[in-house]
């Protein structure tokens, strides 16, 4: 039983993380307070958002802390042990606070640079110094904030720098999964050096930022110190602030060490002195300086004689001393510039200057050239950018033709094709026939992939041009056969249709340059006729020849009489009058049949009609009063005279 109560206090932190309370100290905000350079870190327990953390951080007049820097990164480091100094970790516990490094919705990753497209809180979007813990999600669409991994076990192991871990930046009701806490920064203009106690006492620092603390290396500007020598209860109290005295220098006002005695002489906290401390014969004592430093006003301060001793310059600023050692000069590195204060360093945008033929994109420190959109970094002996040939085989994306050009590139197509596409890179074939007013044949037009055909009704062939059309052939050889036979097939008519054409060329007045060819009766030039191919168009009588322009000859004999030429002439314009008859006989046999269809139809819409109406009157008829009641059968006579109300026996009333 004793063995079990005792191991109880053991247990208890155990179940407590077990069971998601906060850690000891969280509910009363405790927090660690590193002060270093210009500027102050405090690390604090709490399972807040990443905005509730910045509000806590920001009404205290810092932000979320950055880590621009290693240096930076050891000092939340030390914050972050003293913060843990007191509590119960677990071997294998690990903990995330909250950085001001964000990333916007909207804001895609960026590979190219350091911080992969994330900006400080406090300003600022690119540092040298990163720590990311694996490969930044690409996310656009939510907004995005980084953390400091760390392994609660051994905070303060020299290889175990805090880790960088973005993640979505939590709220009220879901911070963040391990969030623990965050850390401020804040800012100041100058530290003062801490009190020194030449005898025992103690003393105490408030800061602009409320956090009190009686151990910090530097000081903030505007702090107060509570000093009390002795017993903490007899002792007398002393109150200072830090002010700045001069530009750049900063003190308590003070000289000598506080709460010195001879009782304890140079034995006690070597007499309050920073360097050395020298005994009186009297039991007093003073405070020294080594040799290449000097002691300045509060008698207790050493300060180097090398101005750059106390490091006056920032960033990535280098000091350098000037003459005598009474000045210094801070220097940037290749591609930054001091800023106007002389003392740290600004990026150079050496963009400004046009160093790129091209695109040129600044970096911290330096730029790169970049080429255009069509052009390509170009080989040892070449350009800076050369241009890409779009049109090279196998990467060409026009359907047909592809010019290349300086940066671009255009696609076009062959004749009797244009542009199509959303692109322009394809190509649709022209319908050189659906241009009825300006038709390119005289009489029948047969598109065709990338060209057409001009076509003759029955009784005509085509000219040389083949674009016109004449009369047939005179055959003026005598007929074979039986003359009803030859009549019959002279008046089946022949569809002639040229070779594929490519655009015949027109003349000012709208004929061909050809040869003019005398037309007879025809149908109009610009008659919106269609035709399929032309097999199947061929009459269904006895075979016609198809006539090319190129196998037209005129048939004619020799030796024959007059007459006989009169005779073919006469033959010949029956034999066009027979072509149009069978024309017009197909025309009025097609609307024959459509006026009949037409017929049919109309017979039938008007009978569905008036058999609707019909129905519609028979459901709107008005029903007879009587038709909700039914007639009662009649009572016999012998039982009406029997009726026992009726005042007179035999009767009704």
């Amino acid at each position: 039983m004793m063995a079990t109560s005792a191991g109880l206090p053991l247990l208890l932190p155990l179940l407590l993380l077990l069971l998601g309370q906060p850690r000891a100290g969280a509910g009363a905000h405790r927090e660690a307070v590193v002060c270093a350079g210009n500027a102050c870190y405090t690390a604090h327990w709490g399972r807040l958002s990443a905005a509730e953390a910045q509000l806590h951080c920001s009404k205290n007049g810092g932000n979320l802390a950055t880590v621009r820097s290693e240096e930076e990164a050891w000092h939340i480091q030390r914050a972050l042990t003293q913060l843990l100094e007191s509590e119960v970790t677990l071997a294998t516990w690990v903990g995330k606070f909250w950085i001001g490094l964000q990333r916007e919705k909207g804001k895609c990753l960026d590979p190219s640079l350091p911080l992969k497209g994330f900006s400080w809180v406090g300003g600022g979007e690119d540092t040298l110094y990163t720590n990311w813990n694996k490969e930044v999600r690409s996310s656009c669409i939510s907004r995005r904030c980084v953390s400091l991994l760390l392994y609660l076990s051994q905070p303060s192991h020299a290889s175990h720098l805090p880790k960088w871990s973005e993640s979505p930046c939590g709220s009220p009701t879901s911070p963040g999964s391990k969030i623990e806490g965050f850390v401020c920064k804040f800012s100041f203009k100058g530290m003062c050096q801490p009190l020194a106690l030449g005898g025992p006492g103690w003393v105490n620092y408030t800061t602009p930022f409320n956090a009190t603390s009686s151990s910090l290396e530097a000081v903030p500007f505007a702090s107060a110190a509570t000093v009390a020598c002795g017993d903490r209860e007899d002792g007398q109290e002393h109150y200072f602030m830090c002010r700045e005295k001069a530009p750049d220098v900063f003190d308590w006002g003070n000289s000598g060490p506080l709460c010195i005695s001879a009782q304890y002489g140079c034995s006690f906290n070597n007499g309050g002195c920073q360097q050395d401390c020298f005994e009186g014969g009297d039991g007093s004592f003073r405070c020294g300086c080594r040799p290449g430093f000097r002691l300045l006003d509060d008698l207790v301060t050493c300060a180097s004689r090398n101005p750059c001793s106390s490091n006056p310059c920032r960033g990535a600023a280098t000091c350098e001393q000037g003459p005598h050692g009474k000045s210094y000069t801070c220097h940037c590195p290749r591609g930054y510039q001091l800023d106007s204060s002389q003392r740290d360093c600004l990026d150079v945008d050496e963009c400004q200057d046009s160093p790129c033929p091209q695109e040129c994109v600044n970096t911290p420190g330096s730029f790169r050239c970049e080429c255009w959109v069509g052009y390509e970094p170009g080989g040892p002996g070449e350009g800076a950018c050369q241009d890409v040939d779009e049109c090279a085989p196998g990467r060409s994306p026009c359907a047909q033709e592809c010019t290349n050009t300086d940066g671009s590139f255009y696609c076009s197509c062959e004749k009797g094709y244009v542009l199509a596409g959303e692109d322009s890179t394809q190509c649709q074939d022209v319908d050189e026939c659906a241009d009825m007013e300006n038709g390119l044949c005289d009489s029948l037009c047969l598109n065709t992939q990338g060209s057409f055909r001009c076509g003759c009704l029955p009784g005509w062939e085509l000219g040389p041009d083949g674009v016109s059309c004449t009369p047939g052939p005179m055959s003026l050889a005598p007929r074979s056969g039986s003359p009803q036979g030859e009549d019959a097939g002279d008046r089946e008519g022949k569809l002639v249709y040229s070779a594929t054409v490519s655009r015949p060329t027109r003349g000012p007045e709208g004929t061909s340059k050809e040869a003019p060819t005398t037309k007879g009766p025809s149908l109009p030039r610009n008659a919106p006729i269609t035709l399929a191919a032309p097999d199947m168009l061929a009459p269904s009588g006895p075979p016609g020849v198809w006539m090319e322009p190129s196998t037209h000859q005129a048939m004619a004999t020799t030796g024959r009489a007059e007459n006989t030429d009169e005779d073919s002439v006469a033959k010949q314009s029956d034999e066009g009058t027979d072509g149009q008859k069978l024309l017009l006989f197909y025309i009025l046999g097609t609307v024959v049949a459509i006026l009949l269809l037409l017929a049919l139809a109309l017979g039938l819409l008007v009978y569905r009609k008036r058999r609707a109406k019909r129905e519609e009157e028979k459901e709107k008829k008005p029903q007879n009063a009587a038709d909700s009641y039914s007639w009662a059968p009649e009572r016999a006579e012998s039982r009406a005279l029997e009726n026992q109300y009726s005042p007179t026996p035999g009767t009704d009333c």
